[in-house]
């Protein structure tokens, strides 16, 4: 076990980034950041900033040395520099785990066979794999980049070969994969924490809704049934077991009109869509990142009030901050990011009310006036 006055290292200087440093450092460790950007969110807030890239030898080497555990803000981090470290310090997640989740196609076999259910699919590495993946998935159906992809970047629906095949040379040729495109009720994730030893606790999954690709918000509890929510948990469950996973995992799942629960994807570290975990839960995912990699148990995931999480965007700013500071019930989470762009995530607030119906009233409301 690692205890409070040890130090950790997190690759990634974003906002996950940053609120893991607030959560560690409030536990009482030390924090060491690798990120190239000299303004990076969490840069700024830890005990030691290496301005670097992921791939830097020596950068690499000082992180080894300056920490004793090290774990990772976003997935696309080089998998070579995570076995790198991990030749001298713990590092969680894995870098095999990272891997799985940096592809799709690797991704969605992967859940497969942990006994997940995903959509039809279809690997495309060239232009001569286009009338097999039609012909194997069918229309409508959705083409993605099979890595880097986020926020809806590097995705097309389309409805028939030839927009298909437009589609993929808009993509420059890079590997891709065709999805299904099913009818959809809602969508879900569900989060859970899990230590070497494979304790594991999981959260009540997030109803999500998405805007032109990006999380707008998570309202929790979810507004499916029983079974959906112990159907969903434990098959996230199984894929965490079956990746002898430690660390904080999120799993979204696709409810169809049949109701039937498909796996989307998976995130290895710390999620938009349960950062309502700060205010309404009794562990934070960024509390339970710290617990995880650091030997400990993981913290109580129990919900102690319904809660709806509304990002905030980079479209909208500077918004009127008196508009939300006006109902007492609204936690602000700010991410220190120097410039606002569309479609970059700024912060976000979560709404606790004794009712869920209350809560969604007060987030949609709020949002219209800071909108104006």
């Amino acid at each position: 076990m690692l205890l409070p006055g040890a130090t950790l290292g997190v690759l990634g200087g974003g906002q996950l980034g940053r609120m893991f440093c607030v959560a560690a450092r409030t536990m009482g460790y030390r924090i060491v950041v690798l990120d190239p950007d000299p303004r990076s969110p969490a840069g700024r807030i830890a005990d030691q900033h290496i301005q670097a890239d992921y791939t830097d030898p020596a950068a690499l080497k000082t992180m080894a040395d300056s920490c004793d555990a090290i774990t990772t803000e976003f997935e696309n981090v080089p998998a070579d520099s995570l076995r790198y470290l991990a030749s001298f310090r713990p590092v969680h997640p894995s870098a095999d785990n990272v891997e799985i989740a940096q592809n799709r196609v690797r991704e969605k076999n992967f859940a497969q066979s942990a006994g997940l259910q995903a959509a039809p699919f279809h690997p495309i590495n060239s232009t001569d794999d286009l009338p097999v993946a039609a012909e194997t998935v069918g229309f409508p159906g959705i083409l993605k980049t099979s890595t880097l992809g986020y926020d809806g970047k590097g995705q097309a629906v389309v409805e028939n070969l030839q927009q298909l095949q437009q589609a993929y040379e808009q993509m420059q040729g890079v590997a891709c994969v065709l999805e299904k495109k099913l009818p959809l009720k809602q969508e879900i994730s569900v989060l859970l924490a899990r230590n070497e030893d494979g304790e594991i606790d999981c959260y009540p999954p997030a109803e999500n809704e998405h805007r032109n690709g990006i999380l707008h918000q998570s309202i929790v509890p979810a507004r499916v049934s029983p079974a959906i929510i112990k159907q969903a948990q434990q098959k996230a469950i199984d894929l965490a077991h079956q990746m002898d996973y430690t660390g904080v995992l999120a799993v979204e799942f696709f409810i169809t009109e049949d109701k039937q629960l498909v796996f989307n994807e998976m995130a290895p570290r710390p999620h938009n869509s349960g950062h309502y975990t700060k205010d309404a839960a009794v562990t934070s995912q960024f509390e339970q990142q710290v617990r995880v990699m650091c030997g400990l148990k993981p913290g109580d995931c129990r919900l102690i009030s319904p809660v709806v999480m509304i990002n905030l965007l980079g479209d909208l700013w500077h918004p009127d901050w008196s508009q939300l500071f006006n109902e007492p019930n609204i936690k602000l989470h700010l991410y220190g990011k120097d410039e606002a762009r569309p479609g970059r995530k700024m912060g976000h607030y979560n709404v606790l009310s004794e009712k869920l119906d209350d809560a969604i009233q007060t987030a949609a409301k709020v949002f219209q006036k800071l909108s104006k």
